[in-house]
């Protein structure tokens, strides 16, 4: 169990990484059990450092510019909230600023859940139609 204080901070770092897209790094905020999913698009989401990076890497690996704008974050115990916005740019000229909700718990230097909560019709009305064929074939290589 972590404190506000803590908690707020190592998703802080986190989010350093993770607009740097440094896979390695963004890895080893995860655990073994550690639980992702984009509310509303996944069913199942992802879990652990493996599949969470390969999930993200879906989308955001193909972006050529990938911008975070913070905004407010609220941080009690081990939940950290963070209200920010996105800015996907494409290589074929598409912007698209995507607000998001991300809910995150954490245990010591660990993010042990991650859910994030986003309008998905503003993305996938504005994104090009091939990262939309990409996306659709999925991250799972079953």
């Amino acid at each position: 169990m972590s404190d506000g204080a803590t908690s707020k901070q190592v998703v802080e770092n986190y989010w350093e990484v993770h607009f740097a897209r440094d896979w390695e790094s963004m890895a080893t905020f995860f655990g073994p059990e550690t639980h992702y999913t984009d509310v509303g698009l996944d069913a199942t989401g992802a879990t652990g450092p493996e599949e969470i990076i390969a999930r993200l890497r879906l989308g955001i690996e193909p972006l050529e510019g990938y911008v975070h704008f913070p905004g407010n974050t609220i941080a009690e115990g081990s939940i950290v909230v963070t209200e920010h916005v996105e800015q996907w740019r494409f290589h074929t000229g598409e912007v698209i600023d995507h607000p998001f909700a991300s809910v995150m718990e954490v245990d010591g230097s660990t993010i042990t859940r991650w859910h994030d909560y986003s309008h998905l019709g503003n993305l996938l009305d504005q994104a090009p139609s091939w990262w939309i064929e990409h996306i659709a074939n999925g991250w799972r290589q079953d």
